[in-house]
């Protein structure tokens, strides 16, 4: 039979220790184990591990085989250790802690399989027929339950869990969940026990490393004897590495957002992509990275998620060397490189219309709307690299080219953040195109988030600067822009006026889909200052040109806002029809915000029309679409329109 050897494993601080001594404690307590446990922590990853010949002294030692029973060498110690373990009828457990190489602990296994081994190692030893216990930080409640019941274990009366609830749970999080940062943190606030938790989490905010803070306040050790320390602990992981391994975690820890796919990472360290997997499944052996399981199962669509106090332990190695700083420079200039051509071909796909050039990746908006839902975060946070001059002019480019997907995903606040980080980066690189482009960005999020005031003058700004450098092309988006926000401002008259002007220009550079455009917002306009015979006839001129450009999805939002000109004209019927053939598009392209606001007009014109049944429907089915495009609110809303109507 094979011998029942198991091995808890994870990261340096994950528990492994603790847990290993509390099932040791209860299964005494079970009597599973009659004949008692054996423990020797092997100190694997410090200076000096504990080798095998040393382990199997102080085994024989417990066993009661010291000074001069001693066989004289390292060969019979073995055969003696085995021999008293095969002659022990009740069962015993041994600990084989902190482990790091199994040299050694493979010699101290015992010779038969009535005996259980309990291994703890921060490398997961795959090559051997292990049963493995992976253990990953604690979930958020886990983690404040942890430092709580510290807190109460000393004094029942520290009320400072119970007062500051949200700073328990920043701290938790400033501590990435880790059972060794959380122990430190606890023993830390006992320490300082007439200060609030939110003392520590400014501290720490502060300070921008964790381990900085709690390595200085640690209250020494733990009930084992070992340091209370973080450093250390990441430190002798990252010290045990391989060089190409070690460069990679390095790079790793620079890259932006909290998951980076396997091509973002082989553009970082400059290297081939099977390479790269087979460093990074390396390190996730070793518990410094973790894998993100890809919906096709493959390596190269993989994820991989850093640990936060990994990332920060790296970058803080990398900040304090020359060398390593300029390497890691070149590393974030490739991956915004990359970025920046695959958000563009995104975007291209995004925008295209037939008869236009095929972008490159993509062949259809679902791979690349999945492949920018996978980036995101690592793509809003690389903007912020703009603030760095080096990076700005790559910025500059993914930013603009990233706007369309935030708008179509409704990501506003990420929208406006990527703008901000733009206008600074152009106007620090004195790129007046660029800053002008990024202005009308911010403007645009702005009036999605009902910044009504911010939006016009932004868009103003955009105007003047694209006036300034003489491109007619972005004058007349900015004065379009900024018509709608004067729309929202109540300021019909010179809204329309700004949409004429938008118009005239693209009529001049003979641009019909931008046309189309600015003829849809000025029926709007229209419309709104209750023109509405006018408007009807600015959006079917939309509509008609956005059909012969071939723009699907304009042509749905220009048959919705006809239809809307068409009930303020009384005309029902031809409105309930341009609704329906404005939905077919939108479920064609999947746009469910777009369907829920439609719904919702022909909800409207069929209560206008004394139809509560069928505005009942619409109404209802208003609300599903808009909570399939996570729109809460308006789906409550909707709802409650519905339960509204009565025959």
């Amino acid at each position: 039979m094979p011998l029942l050897v198991f091995a808890v494993t994870g990261m340096g601080g994950i528990g492994k220790t603790a847990l290993a001594v509390e099932a040791a404690h209860r299964a005494r307590a079970r009597g599973w184990f009659p004949g008692g446990t054996l423990f020797v922590d092997l100190r694997g990853y410090d200076d000096d591990p504990v080798t095998a010949d040393q382990a199997v002294l102080s085994l024989l030692d417990a066993l009661g085989v010291r000074d001069g029973d001693l066989p004289p060498t390292a060969d019979r110690r073995y055969d003696t250790y085995r021999a008293l373990l095969a002659e022990r009828r009740d069962r015993m457990l041994l600990i084989l802690d902190n482990a790091s190489d199994p040299a050694q602990y493979l010699p101290l296994l015992p010779g038969t399989d009535h005996h259980r081994v309990l291994i703890t190692t921060r490398d997961r030893p795959d090559a051997l027929p292990v049963r493995l216990i992976d253990l990953e930080t604690l979930t958020p409640d886990d983690s404040v339950a942890l430092v709580t019941h510290a807190l109460h274990d000393t004094d029942e009366r520290d009320g400072r869990p119970a007062r500051e609830p949200g700073a328990l749970r920043e701290l938790t999080h400033l501590c990435g969940h880790l059972p060794l940062a959380l122990q430190i943190a606890a023993g830390m606030l006992r320490r300082r026990r007439h200060r609030d938790i939110a003392s520590l989490v400014a501290e720490i905010r502060d300070a921008g490393d964790p381990a900085t803070v709690l390595d200085r306040g640690s209250p020494g050790t733990d009930l084992y004897g070992r340091s209370l320390v973080l450093r250390p602990v990441l430190e002798a992981s990252y010290r045990r590495l391989p060089p190409d391994q070690a460069r990679l975690l390095r790079l790793l820890c620079l890259a932006p957002g909290a998951e980076t796919g396997t091509e973002a990472i082989a553009a970082l360290a400059d290297l081939d992509t099977k390479f790269v997997v087979s460093l990074l499944e390396d390190l996730a052996a070793r518990y410094l990275v973790t894998p993100v399981r890809s919906d096709n199962g493959t390596a190269f669509a993989m994820r991989w998620r850093l640990h936060d106090l990994v990332r920060v332990f790296g970058a803080g190695v990398v900040a304090g060397d020359a060398g390593l700083r300029e390497e890691g420079e070149a590393a974030r200039e490739r991956v915004l490189e990359l970025y920046a051509r695959w958000v563009e071909a995104a975007d291209g796909r995004l925008r295209w219309l037939p008869g236009k050039r095929e972008p490159e990746r993509f062949g259809d908006r679902g791979q690349a709307l999945a492949w920018l839902d996978a980036e995101r975060s690592g793509l809003v946070a690389a903007v912020e690299w703009g603030r760095e001059e080096r990076f700005a002019g790559a910025v500059v480019r993914l930013a603009l080219c990233l706007a369309e997907y935030l708008i179509w995903r409704r990501y506003f606040d990420d929208w406006i953040a990527v703008a901000e980080a733009a206008r600074e980066a152009a106007r620090r690189s004195e790129n007046r195109l660029g800053e002008a482009n990024a202005w009308g960005n911010l403007g645009s999020a702005l009036q999605e988030t009902g910044r009504t005031g911010e939006a016009i003058d932004a868009h103003t700004r955009a105007r003047d600067l694209f006036q300034a450098v003489g491109n007619r092309r972005g004058e007349a988006l900015a004065w379009n822009n900024l018509g709608l926000a004067l729309q929202y401002a109540d300021r019909a008259e010179d809204a329309i006026d700004a949409h004429t002007r938008a118009r005239d220009l693209y009529q001049a550079g003979r641009n019909r889909h931008l046309e189309a455009i600015a003829w849809n917002n000025l029926g709007l306009a229209l419309r709104t200052a209750g023109r509405a015979g006018e408007a009807i006839d600015a959006h079917t001129r939309a509509r008609d040109l956005f059909q012969a450009v071939g723009n699907r999805h304009r042509e749905a939002i220009a048959w919705n806002n006809l239809g809307l000109a068409l009930v303020q004209t009384g005309r029902m019927e031809e409105a309930i029809e341009a609704y329906g053939k404005c939905l077919k598009i939108y479920w064609e392209f999947e746009d469910s915000y777009g369907a829920g606001q439609t719904l919702s007009n022909l909800a409207l014109a069929h209560e206008a029309a004394r139809r509560p049944v069928e505005a009942r429907t619409a109404w209802l089915r208003s609300a599903d679409a808009y909570t399939r495009a996570n729109a809460p609110a308006e789906a409550v809303q909707a709802r409650a329109r519905a339960d509204e109507q009565t025959e």
